[in-house]
Parts: structure tokens; C-alpha cells; sequence
């Protein structure tokens, strides 16, 4: 029996074949890692729940897209159905950093009017001899989109929770904020049995302060 929940979000990792997608859903939901991974074919699924603070659990439903283009038409019909999206590459190649605002802008036009909340994940952050990347590289392009950026390494399981934690967060925030909501047709929010009412951070601290006197 699945475990209750308050939202369930729906994310999506974006990136060309043989970044390590399929790695860090499986370092993330599983707690394994194997050297030996077949290409994606299409889309496939994982989920995974998180305590985003005392009383809320967040639901993921992860969806890991295949980067070749012959699945282009498949992978894209997954685009509007989801709040949040890794964008990720591989830091020892720098053609998948390179097709990193591709991904990004095809996502985005994709889906308007609506938004997406992104990360860009630099990943093999362990290959460090072989890296093709500098981190300056990445952090400029990750604010010139406006989004955060995050190295990980699924072999070496370093940052990868943080990664997908601080993404999680992001959206959590957003939803208090109002900025985003669940919608009628929508899959990327969804409110479980015993969803919160959500309020803004200041609001929420002027509400705890009330209750305490």
C-alpha cells in the first residue's frame, strides 16, 4: 500500500543518451549503482517519496527520457504533464553540455504557457581527469537560464539526493507562493488525500507566532 502523501509531483531528467540518467534514478530511488546500463527506450518510470518538512511528504513520479531523437516524438508528449525537470550532462562531454540550452528551450516552448522549474545537473563529477567542463562553465550558464546548478556523481552517490531535494524544495516553495497549482488536465501537481493548505513563508511564521501566545 502506498504510503500517504500530501502532493505528488511529476519530474522529468532531460539530456542527451549516456549522461547518466538512468543512473541517478536508480542511485536515487534504489540506493544501487551499475556500471552496465541499457540506452532508454522511450520513457520509463520511477517514484520515490520525500519528507520536504515535518508533516508534508512530497510524492515523485520520475520519468527518465531517452536522449536519442529517434524518440523525440515519444519523450515529448511526457513535456506538458510535468512541474519540474533535470537538465542533465555529462561533465567529461562537452557536446552534452553544448546541447544543454537546446534541451532547455525545446522543454520550455514545449509547454507555454505554462513554466517548468529546472536544475542542471552536471554528472561523473567523480571522472574529474576526464573532465571537459570547468564549473565556472556551468554556474554561468545556469544563471544566464536562471536556474540552479548541482554536480553529481550516481558512481560515488555524491549530491544526488541534494539534487533532487533542492528541486523538490523549489517547487514546494512555488506552490506557497502561488505561483504554481494543480490544474484540471494536469498531471506535473497533484494533491493527495490529506494535502496542506499552503501559505507563504512570511504568512506561515506570523501563523506559528499567533498559535504559540
Amino acid at each position: 500500500m502506498d504510503t500517504l502523501w500530501q502532493y505528488q509531483f511529476r519530474i522529468i531528467l532531460l539530456g542527451d543518451s549516456t549522461v547518466g540518467k538512468s543512473s541517478l534514478l536508480k542511485r536515487f530511488t534504489d540506493g544501487v549503482y551499475s556500471d552496465v546500463a541499457d540506452p532508454t527506450v522511450g520513457v520509463d518510470f520511477y517514484a520515490r517519496s520525500l519528507d520536504i518538512e515535518p508533516g508534508v511528504k512530497i510524492k515523485l513520479q520520475l520519468w527518465d527520457t531517452a536522449g536519442q531523437e529517434r524518440f523525440r516524438s515519444i519523450t515529448t508528449s511526457y513535456y506538458r504533464n510535468s512541474v519540474g525537470g533535470l537538465l542533465v550532462f555529462d561533465l567529461t562531454n562537452r557536446k552534452t553540455f553544448d546541447h544543454v540550452r537546446e534541451w532547455h528551450r525545446e522543454v520550455s516552448e514545449h509547454i507555454l504557457p505554462h513554466h517548468m522549474v529546472y536544475i542542471l545537473i552536471g554528472h561523473k563529477s567523480d571522472l574529474s581527469r576526464d573532465r571537459k567542463v570547468t564549473r565556472d562553465e556551468a554556474e554561468q550558464l545556469a544563471a544566464e537560464i536562471g536556474i540552479r546548478y548541482v554536480e553529481t556523481s550516481a558512481k560515488c552517490n555524491s549530491n544526488v539526493e541534494r539534487a533532487f531535494e533542492l528541486l523538490t524544495r523549489d517547487i514546494y516553495e512555488l506552490m506557497k507562493m502561488g505561483e504554481i497549482s494543480t490544474r484540471d488536465g494536469w498531471d506535473g501537481v497533484k494533491s493527495g488525500l490529506t494535502a496542506k493548505v499552503l501559505y507563504p513563508a512570511e504568512e506561515e511564521a506570523e501563523r506559528e507566532k499567533s498559535c504559540n501566545c
